[in-house]
């Protein structure tokens, strides 16, 4: 059950031409009454997304990255586990686990493996990278019961990188994959020598809501836009994820529609999605959730774990950026309530919530001069 298998990707033919016929066929709603994303993805945006989809996007040349990189499975607790391992030809490399969240995938971070494995500067830290696929997303295998929430996970990946022959290493996350490195953080397993995240969450107190301070004041007002009209997505996730997830599993277009409302929001734009990304990049992660069908069961996740996000005090070396448009702002006086012992903070002008796709080089500097304060 320990045996850790190759998994290359090459999707038939047909399914391509399936999602195609999907596409051509697809049944829009009329334009929106308003001249903004103030009540979701707007159609001009999401019919210039398609229509690149149907005639321009190449899903081999994603595939083949993915499969150049280096894609494995391995069953851990009964599920098998996706995740891409790139080795790094360095000696004094250091092993590092990166967990992607919602509506993520492991493609978030194919523009900085390369690097952070092979650094063009010799005396930059180097890493052995892995990057799971979490349980219900990407290729990992879906849950067929309850009970996969994010401090299983944590789990799973510590004997992941036990398995690998890692007994000493690192694990970095945001989003969900924050909730996950929040957790093997708390859960303190042996060879863990610390964490880094790019999304701590941590709820605040009556007395911060009431705060007139101005870093907290912008954190709380943050907090209340996200509450008030960003998180409605959640709140259908976390409660009624198969309701949700017929759509999400049957019309490639409604998936699209679904996740490129958070590219836009939760990127740093200047007013269109593609300042941050581009079409090939949401495209690939699109079809992450939709040539595997994941759309019900990734939206589970919500409902197993959504109430305890962030739980728990963690008391091993712990990093953490704050990049400027992320989703909420998590000041030092919020976060050190319970990562007890931060040792590197830093607060980064540019990027979003999707930190690693969005600004690769920064992301991999944070990453570097964090590490350095705990080997």
């Amino acid at each position: 059950m320990s045996e850790i298998k190759p998994f290359h990707l090459n999707i038939a033919e047909d399914d391509l031409v399936r999602l195609a016929d999907r596409l051509d066929n697809t049944r829009w709603p009329e334009q929106e009454p308003v001249d903004d994303w103030s009540q979701g993805t707007r159609l001009a945006a999401l019919r210039e997304l398609v229509a690149y989809w149907r005639i321009e996007y190449d899903w081999r040349r994603c595939e083949a990255r993915l499969n150049a990189v280096g894609q494995f499975t391995t069953e851990i607790d009964g599920l098998a586990i996706h995740f891409l391992h790139r080795r790094s030809p360095r000696a004094d490399a250091l092993p590092l686990i990166i967990t992607h969240g919602w509506p993520g995938s492991v493609v978030e971070f194919l523009g900085v493996i390369d690097e952070l494995a092979d650094p063009a500067d010799p005396e930059a830290q180097a890493f052995h990278v892995v990057a799971p696929s979490l349980p219900g997303y990407g290729f990992s295998q879906k849950p067929s019961g309850t009970g996969w929430g994010i401090e299983r996970i944590a789990s799973a990946w510590s004997e992941l990188m036990q398995r690998l022959g890692y007994d000493r290493w690192v694990a970095q996350g945001g989003d969900w994959g924050s909730a996950v490195t929040t957790a093997i953080g708390h859960q303190a397993p042996d060879g863990c020598i610390g964490i880094h995240l790019n999304m701590p969450i941590v709820r605040p107190n009556p007395e911060d809501m009431a705060s007139k301070d101005p870093a907290i004041l912008k954190a709380v007002q943050r907090l209340m836009f996200y509450q008030e009209w960003d998180s409605g997505y959640s709140k259908e996730q976390s409660t009624r994820p198969q309701t949700i997830g017929y759509s999400l599993v049957d019309s490639p277009v409604g998936l699209a529609a679904w996740i490129l409302e958070k590219i836009y929001y939760w990127t740093d734009n200047q007013g269109s999605p593609w300042d941050a990304l581009s079409m090939d990049q949401v495209l690939d992660d699109v079809m992450l959730y939709w040539l595997p069908a994941t759309g019900a069961s990734a939206a589970r996740l919500y409902w197993e774990s959504f109430g305890t996000f962030g739980a728990g005090n963690v008391a091993v070396p712990t990093g953490v950026s704050v990049f400027e448009k992320e989703i909420l702002l998590t000041p030092r006086e919020w976060a050190q309530r319970s990562l007890t012992n931060i040792v590197y903070w830093s607060e980064v002008a540019e990027g979003g919530h999707f930190a690693a796709w969005e600004q690769p080089d920064l992301f991999v500097a944070e990453l570097r001069a964090c590490f350095a304060k705990m080997i």
